[in-house]
């Protein structure tokens, strides 16, 4: 359990005594059990209180005092490591502004006694990686023993985890001194970090039991060094960098000279072991602040996580002669970016309707400031991620925003529920509409049914409707479907055929030659055909091959209408999720309303029997286009093979019958060669329709 850390009006004394338990406690849970429960924001807050309260009152610092050491402790199962060398954390920077990069030159410049016309202090600038910091040590070029950081005075002896990662060598070329530590830092790629908890999630859809996924890549990677098993290490994929030494042989005793720490990284970089690249040498303040800017730019762009970038003083005689205060050498320091998780509290969770009717639940958040930003609001995704996460109102959650990434809810603090608040649950209907809200067999995602009704679809439907492969619309893009909706002036697709040129000639942009030739477009548009009427609408899953199927199948939409599943299932390649979208969208009373509404307008389109499939040589084969062809695109090219009842698929597999191959083909081509499917040009495709009576 948690130590309380809201209790009321404590003494200095008092507050002192809970912030020590309170770190100790999350310490234990961060370094020893690899299960944090907060970020590390917070710690960083809770530290820095501490820190305030012992400097007002310095008669409540205390030899136990996490101020005073190195947070962390040995697991009794693994082997205690004395470091030769302490390894010491560095001082942390909380101006996640550039003037945290000014204030530390300064500071360093002051303890030199630099007038300040001196030249620049030369610094390395690196990144500050978010893993597992490691002690590797080589006697003769051979590795003998990896530790971990520990207490910084004692780690725990992990080698036969580390040698499992392939980027620390085991043996080190010729030259390297008797004794060598090399420090550097054990991570997870993001991409290793999302295929492992992939593997996860798979395991435990089938069944098996113990497993689970993990919260960031720096729990994982540490979860895996510290497995006793190193089996289990070894199918984790970690990686690692270098950035410092430890004990070294002494010069006197035949080892190496080092005058500058970009020397050192330099030299670890020849002996084989991974240095970051975005390593650089950095004069004065000024580029301090240029890298601080830069990497703050890259950030997430990079292959793995950072909560900021590090300065080092580059000369070792320097180093030497600034020393350490306490625990932190005087020379060095993290510069922080802001937080990318912090704690908050969950007010309420409402349900988003997007564009395509996707129904998103979203956690209504405490205003807290996370990733440069104030947010307000995180996704849960959908109704299967919010029950595994277990998120309730009023819980304690960590929320993660990095970059432009939306901020989602990480995990939740169980520990601080209050009451037992119920969890979860998708509404049964639309919050906008009221349409029916459902999840599709095999889909996460539930979505409401409202389509050509749901006001939260408008947009997104009346552009559809309009594309030149259903009605044909010309002149009604986006800018133009914003303008009519959100001024109220189109709320559904019949109101398309009610507008005038007074109303459309008053908006913005849209001059009286634009509105007629708008209006003489929408006029046009009201012959059509009924599978262009189909496909326009919008129905989940029913594409122009299958909006075609159905016209010809039942012959006219009044048919289709008061289909039933099973007369559906009848259709040519229309499954059983393709023909309950279809009965349940045509169920829909309002969307029933929208159809004759535009059958009022004037939309019309002939109508005929129920055809049987027409018999083609082509029937059932399916064909994949790809490259340009010499005289049609490929819209054409595959009207033309769906209209001889082909299939035309975006990619090649073993199904594939022909790839039409035209100009500057790609990968697919490749695929085809190598499935040996055959691949015929654009010559070869119109012969085959030819042969089958199509040209």
């Amino acid at each position: 359990m948690t130590p309380d850390l809201f209790a009321d009006g404590p003494s200095p004394a008092e507050r002192a005594q809970q912030l020590r338990a309170l770190l100790h406690h999350h310490a234990h849970r961060y370094y020893v059990l690899d299960e944090p429960d907060i970020p590390d924001a917070e710690y960083d807050r809770l530290f820095r209180e501490l820190q305030e309260l012992e400097q007002q009152h310095p008669e409540l610092l205390t030899r136990d005092s996490p101020t005073q050491r190195v947070g962390g402790a040995v697991l009794d199962s693994f082997s205690s490591v004395r470091h030769a060398v302490p390894m010491l954390s560095i001082r942390t920077e909380t101006d996640t502004q550039a003037s945290g990069a000014v204030a530390f030159d300064a500071r360093i410049r002051r303890e030199l006694g630099l007038a300040e016309a001196a030249p620049p202090v030369e610094y390395v600038a690196e990144l500050k990686f978010d893993g597992l910091a490691i002690s590797l040590r080589y006697e003769k070029g051979v590795l003998l023993r990896a530790a971990t950081r520990g207490d910084g005075e004692v780690g725990e002896d992990v080698t036969h985890n580390i040698r499992t990662i392939g980027q620390i060598p085991l043996r080190l070329p010729d030259g390297v001194p008797p004794v060598l530590e090399v420090r550097g830092e054990v991570y997870m790629r993001r991409d290793d970090f999302d295929a492992l908890n992939q593997r996860q999630r798979d395991r435990i859809a089938a069944g098996a039991k113990g497993e689970k996924t993990f919260v960031n890549p720096r729990n994982a990677a540490a979860g895996a060094v510290r497995q006793l098993d190193s089996g289990i290490a070894a199918r984790r994929p970690l990686s690692f960098f270098a950035y410092g030494l430890g004990e070294v042989t002494s010069e006197a005793d035949g080892g190496p000279r080092f005058e500058t720490h970009l020397g050192v990284l330099m030299r670890l970089r020849d002996w084989g072991f991974p240095v970051a690249a975005q390593t650089r040498l950095c004069r004065g303040a000024a580029e301090l602040v240029a890298f601080h800017r830069e990497i703050g730019a890259l950030r997430d762009t990079l292959a793995y996580d950072i909560d900021g970038v590090v300065y080092k003083v580059n000369d070792l005689a320097l180093q030497r002669r600034l020393g350490f205060v306490t625990r932190e050498p005087r020379w060095a320091v993290a510069h922080k970016y802001p937080a990318q998780e912090q704690l908050t509290t969950v007010q309420a969770i409402d349900v988003q309707v997007g564009r395509t009717g996707k129904l998103t639940p979203v956690a209504k958040l405490a205003p807290v400031f996370v990733g440069g930003v104030t947010v307000t609001n995180a996704t849960l995704h959908n109704e299967l991620e919010a029950r595994r996460k277990d998120v309730r109102v009023g819980d304690t959650v960590i929320v993660r925003r990095a970059g432009d990434v939306i901020p989602e809810v990480v995990s939740v603090l169980p520990d601080k529920r209050v009451g037992d608040p119920p969890p979860f649950s998708m509404p049964e209907r639309c919050p906008v509409c009221g349409s029916e809200a459902v999840r599709e067999e095999g889909e996460a995602d539930h979505r409401c049914t409202g389509g050509l009704f749901c006001s939260a679809q408008r947009k997104q439907a009346i552009l559809h409707y309009a594309q030149r492969r259903a009605m044909d619309i010309e002149g009604l893009g986006d800018k133009l479907v914003d303008q009519l909706v959100d001024a109220r002036v189109v709320n559904s697709l019949p109101d398309l055929y009610r507008l005038g040129l007074t109303s459309l000639a008053s908006l913005d942009r849209m001059a009286e030659k634009s509105a007629s030739n708008l209006l003489q477009a929408l006029e046009k548009s009201k012959q059509t055909t009924l599978p262009r009427f189909l496909f326009g609408l919008g129905i989940r899953h029913v594409g122009e091959a299958t909006a075609r199927d159905l016209a010809r199948h039942f012959g006219s939409l009044d048919r289709i209408m008061a289909a039933t599943v099973d007369e559906l299932l009848q259709v040519p390649d229309v499954g059983p999720v393709v023909a309950r979208s279809i009965h349940t969208f045509f169920d829909q009373a309002h969307n029933r309303e929208v159809v004759e509404q535009l059958r009022a307008c004037g939309v019309q389109w002939p109508e005929g029997p129920a055809q049987a499939p027409a018999a083609s040589p082509l029937s059932g084969r399916t064909f994949v286009l790809t490259g340009t062809l010499p005289t049609l695109s490929r819209e054409q090219a595959k009207e033309m093979l769906e209209a001889a009842g082909a299939k035309v698929a975006g990619s090649v597999s073993r199904k594939t019958d022909y790839v039409v191959a035209g100009e500057a083909s790609g990968s697919k081509l490749d695929k085809a060669r190598e499935l040996g499917v055959e691949v015929i040009d654009e010559a070869g495709m119109l012969s085959l329709l030819q042969d089958g009576g199509v040209t």
